[in-house]
């Protein structure tokens, strides 16, 4: 029997090994519980209500803020991480901030901050879903404002404080501040969307994996969104550039849930742990007790 034919033959044994280990792991859980959430069908939620309702809001306050340069473009190209060229591409979809500032009607502005705070709403019925809670009550949504405005102010810090030195040690030390910030900002968004039904111990393992998960999607935007959004507005023109900012975004919302519940499965399983010890226990009562 010749060695091709032996690996052949073995090669659905190897499946069938591969697929027991995985049966009963962590990965397998992970998979369960993100269809049963619908992850991937949120994150495209994510970032079609997104593109639609924040990037508005958004485009207009860059437009009143002096020091944003060239305001939303250079918000979104900085979260990115593209490169000059697809950076010039990004400025001349969105135009100049001035000109949306001037063609905007109070009208306008009050849709946008009603629309602005659908998209918060959105990010808390998510993160109700990763810890299977009901929807929270009516009076819960001046949390959205709350957190809304957060955000807007989180975007303006992290793009008005670039590192300019070319130096290895401030681009590290950079990079860390902006996870650090990052983690700080999920945690807390957690907490509050939430209404504080999950405590803060249990939050801290989602809020540690979205941030890692959001400096992964960056470096991976480098090595792949920026060249791409070049090379799409060669062919499709604008509507190629939008298309790229919109997989950006299915990303940002696929890393924003699916942090969040490898958070809740790491903190049940280190939970499960505690309770298998000899003398463990746990208080009722919230989730994450």
């Amino acid at each position: 029997m010749t060695r091709k034919h032996v690996s052949e033959t073995d090669r659905p044994g190897r499946v069938l090994r591969i697929r027991r280990r995985i049966a009963g792991s962590a990965v397998e859980l992970a998979w369960i519980r993100g269809r049963e959430m619908e992850l991937m069908h949120r994150a495209m939620g994510f970032a079609a209500l997104g593109f639609l309702t924040l990037v508005p809001l958004l485009i207009l306050v860059a437009a009143a803020d002096p020091a944003s340069g060239h305001g939303f473009a250079r918000w979104l190209g900085q979260g990115i991480g593209v490169s000059a060229g697809p950076q010039r591409e990004i400025q001349q979809l969105f135009g100049r901030p001035r000109q949306a500032l001037q063609g905007t009607t109070a009208l306008g502005l009050a849709a946008l901050a009603v629309f602005g705070l659908s998209f918060g709403g959105a990010v808390q019925t998510g993160y109700e879903r990763v810890w299977d809670l009901s929807t929270a009550r009516w009076h819960t949504a001046w949390r959205h404002v709350v957190w809304l405005a957060a955000l807007v102010v989180y975007l303006i810090i992290f793009v008005n404080t670039p590192v300019t030195s070319d130096s290895v040690a401030w681009k590290l030390f950079g990079t860390i501040g902006d996870v650090v910030a990052a983690f700080l900002f999920l945690w807390w968004s957690q907490r509050v969307l939430l209404a504080g039904r999950v405590r803060w111990g249990a939050l801290l393992p989602g809020a540690i994996a979205t941030a890692l998960g959001m400096l992964g999607l960056r470096i991976f935007s480098q090595l792949v969104f920026s060249p791409l959004i070049a090379s799409s507005a060669v062919t499709y023109g604008p509507f190629g550039t939008v298309l790229v900012i919109q997989s950006w975004l299915v990303g940002v919302g696929f890393v924003v849930y699916g942090g969040a519940l490898v958070g809740r499965l790491y903190h049940e399983n280190r939970t499960q742990k505690r309770l298998r010890e000899p003398g463990g226990a746990t208080r009722p009562g919230r989730p994450g007790g």
